[in-house]
């Protein structure tokens, strides 16, 4: 499932984000990459044991937890860290590649299966040339390009791209979902269900006999397809 989900940082997540921003010190994105990645891979990251690494991954953290479309969609069991990157100049690109299926988080040495692959864009589109994120899906491909604070989600089984940055500079955040549903299919089935129903209670209030079966029905296929 490819999902476009708005707003998920504030205006003052991203003003503080960019004031951290502004400090960083960049190095080499390859260092966090498999050796498939790494030689399609030009960009530069923040380090992770970096305190501005650290004090972004809060903010992102944050806008990640409140935000009931992203929890619906992900039904998350584990996050890996954010982490963070920039494109510009000669390290302007990302060819395709697929993501590794397992994420090592070096902080706390645990694994996060890599179901779904997520881009949180920190900059407004029109403050840069290029760089627009290409999805490979069974529709064909998929430019992405989204105003600051917005999150797209995708399969991490999918090639992608992010296309040469031309001028001024393209930074984000980036991070895995470990869903508690490991299938594309299944967690599809269960985020259409849930917004019918967020449709339903506005509707006839919880009460009503269908939104309760309904309801009941959206539990059970939770239990009979989670993995805790």
């Amino acid at each position: 499932m490819l999902l476009h989900v708005p707003s998920v940082l504030t205006p003052d997540d991203l003003r503080r984000a960019s004031e951290i921003l502004r400090t960083a010190q960049w190095s080499d994105g390859r260092r966090t990459s498999g050796e498939q990645a790494a030689q399609a891979k030009h960009n530069q990251q923040l380090r992770e044991d970096s305190p501005e690494c650290r004090a972004l991954q809060q903010i992102v953290l944050a806008g990640i937890e409140r935000h009931p479309i992203l929890i619906s969609a992900t039904l998350a069991k584990h996050i890996s860290p954010p982490l963070f990157n920039r494109y510009a100049g000669e390290q302007n690109y990302f060819g395709d590649h697929v993501d590794s299926a397992i994420r090592h988080v070096n902080s706390s040495g645990a694994r996060v299966r890599t179901d779904i692959s997520c881009t949180v864009f920190l900059c407004e589109p029109d403050s840069y040339e290029g760089g627009e994120l290409v999805i490979t899906d069974t529709f064909g491909q998929q430019r992405v390009k989204l105003p600051a604070g917005d999150v797209v989600l995708y399969p991490g089984s999918t090639v992608h791209r992010v296309e040469p940055v031309t001028s001024g500079e393209r930074l984000a955040s980036f991070f895995w979902v470990q869903s508690m549903i490991r299938s594309d299919q299944q967690r599809r089935i269960l985020f259409d269900m849930d917004n019918h129903l967020r449709e339903l209670r506005g509707s006839f209030g919880e009460s009503n006999a269908a939104v309760i079966g309904l309801t009941g029905t959206y539990h059970n296929l939770l239990r009979m397809w989670m993995e805790l």
